[in-house]
């Protein structure tokens, strides 16, 4: 089993940044990385970006790509999401995800990111 547990949502101003974080504990050795997906009122969960344990392998969907920033601090076993230019298209529930193989196994609760325009 894998645990996840996001923080670091808010309200922001269109344009603004935030920093979401993701604690990981248990089984994590399992896993391939960890990422997170997102989702909006009446829209599908949606892929935002992924980091392998090794730092060097992140993936970014074209939506996000040159303002959000995933990193990972091993020690600490903490993803990070550096948002910044903020959308309002950018407000959703974000979940930290946990991948093994293929397949994004386990999941956290959600934070809430709201940008106001």
């Amino acid at each position: 089993q894998v645990f996840l547990a996001e923080s670091g949502g808010g309200l922001v101003q269109a344009g603004g940044s935030l920093r979401l974080s993701c604690a990981s504990s248990g089984r994590t050795f399992s896993t391939d990385g960890l990422g997170w997906f997102r989702q909006a009122p009446g829209k599908e969960r949606e892929f935002v970006a992924f980091i392998g344990w090794s730092g060097y392998s992140t993936d970014y969907a074209d939506s996000v790509k040159g303002r959000f920033t995933i990193s990972r601090d091993n020690a600490k076993n903490t993803v990070y999401l550096e948002m910044n230019s903020l959308k309002a298209e950018d407000t959703a529930v974000y979940y930290c995800v946990a991948r093994i193989a293929t397949t994004y196994a386990y999941r956290g609760q959600g934070t809430q990111v709201t940008v106001s325009s």
